[in-house]
């Protein structure tokens, strides 16, 4: 006799699927969500060939021969149109139809129902899990896995390097079975574990002393106009103007916090650009204690308070300012004709050279010429007369003079007249107050 059996592996769903999947030989019944045999006789044309008899199994089916005591099919009539039965000698038995399965897929065994259930070969210790893997039951079988943060490699469980992968966005510390994600200064870590968010120093407590700028991951300290960042990157100190250039201010800078200013010497004004310094005209503004017989003469930053001409021996006085020696007079023999005294002012430090003061003849006689020179007050050789024509010369200042200072030249005109044979002088008393500053 042959017995062909057909019978298929257990295939059941893996953990944490949604969905249970039955294995060949079964549907999965969506009511119940259980697995129900499928009845291959019912289902499969032509299941068995020949003299055989189909005989439905849990998961399965048999094919036996028609003969065979031991089985008989219910499912004969529906297919006797296709294998008609050979005539009978006598009367059919009468066998029982098989009403519960035999025997049990792999992985199930029967309980006191006679109904095929799961064994659990965790609980049984049945498994062939390694020690360090973890053991998963499922429908009809087991699987070995990891726990989180360990992978499967040749059947050991082998720590998973979250770092090598980019787990975290700045900084990873691999740790067993697990990472840490930490930030860079100037950045905190998201709830999400992983990213990193900037941090905004400049809302939550100003490290700055004065004004702060976020920046990406750290901030920047900027200072106010007048003052410089310090070497800490973090305080500001005052920013001295004065100390950059002389020219800030036409005399004297003053620093101040975040700022400078300008000042003047007594005697001047600031001007609108405050830097210039102009001087105060004391006697336009009448703002002088010369006495009435004096004359108030200004001069950069002050004013001078001058005395009437008053005309020596044997000098008489022709006007407010000038003398005249007469001819007739035996003393004005070797003396100078005229004395015309004149004032003017100059700034300390002009430059040089310089033409200061200019000097001609009023009157030019037949056949004279004219001679120009410094007869007294020149001591330092700060000053020369240059003729410019046959009747004028010019004062030149030569080397620069500082004051505050009062210079007191002698400027002399010589005629020399070769007709008459005549020789004689004039003098310019030239009064010359250099101011102490150079505006």
């Amino acid at each position: 006799r042959i017995l062909t059996a057909f019978t298929l592996a257990v295939c059941l769903s893996s953990p944490g699927r949604a969905q249970q999947q039955c294995t060949n030989g079964f549907d999965l019944d969506r009511a119940s969500g259980q697995c129900l045999d499928i009845d291959e006789c019912r289902t499969i044309p032509e299941a068995c060939r020949g003299d055989m008899v189909c005989v439905n199994q849990n998961g399965g089916y048999l094919c036996v021969p028609r003969t065979n005591p031991v089985y008989r099919s219910p499912y004969l009539n529906p297919y006797s149109n296709i294998y008609p039965p050979p005539p009978a000698p006598g009367p059919v038995p009468n066998y029982p139809t098989v009403t519960r399965p035999l025997m049990c897929r792999f992985g199930y065994q029967l309980d006191e129902n006679n109904q095929c259930t799961d064994v659990d070969e965790c609980a049984s210790d049945s498994h062939q899990c390694n020690p360090t893997q973890i053991c998963i039951n499922t429908e009809g079988g087991y699987t070995c896995s990891c726990t989180e943060g360990y992978w499967l490699l040749e059947g050991q469980c082998l720590d998973i390097d979250e770092c090598r992968y980019g787990y975290c966005q700045q900084l990873c510390a691999n740790v067993p079975g697990s990472y840490s994600c930490t930030c860079n200064p100037g950045f905190t870590l998201n709830d999400d574990g992983r990213s990193c968010q900037d941090v905004n120093e400049c809302t939550s407590d100003n490290p700055c002393t004065q004004t702060c700028v976020n920046t990406y991951g750290s901030f920047l300290c900027r200072c106010e106009p007048g003052y410089e960042l310090e070497a800490d990157g973090v305080n500001c100190s005052d920013m001295d103007e004065c100390s950059f250039s002389e020219f800030l201010c036409q005399h004297e800078c003053v620093n101040g916090p975040g700022s400078y200013y300008c000042v003047c010497p007594s005697g001047y004004n600031l001007l609108d650009d405050s830097r210039s310094c102009q001087d105060i005209n004391e006697c336009e503004t009448r703002n002088f204690t010369c006495t009435p017989q004096q004359t108030c003469f200004n001069i950069p930053g002050e004013y001078k308070c001058l005395d009437p001409v008053r005309c020596e021996e044997p000098y008489i006085q022709i006007n407010e300012n000038r003398c005249m020696c007469p001819a007739e007079n035996a003393g004005c023999r070797d003396q100078p004709f005229t004395i015309l005294y004149r004032v003017m002012d100059v700034v300390s430090g002009r430059s040089v050279p310089s033409d200061i003061f200019q000097m001609q003849a009023t009157t030019r006689y037949p056949g004279a010429y004219y001679i120009f020179q410094i007869k007294s007050g020149n001591e330092g050789r700060e000053f020369y007369m240059r003729q410019t024509g046959p009747i004028s010369a010019t004062l030149v200042m030569t080397r620069p003079v500082k004051g505050p200072r009062t210079i007191q030249l002698d400027l002399e005109m010589i005629t020399v007249n070769t007709v008459i044979n005549f020789r004689g002088s004039s003098v310019i008393r030239l009064r010359i107050y250099v101011s102490q500053y150079s505006f």
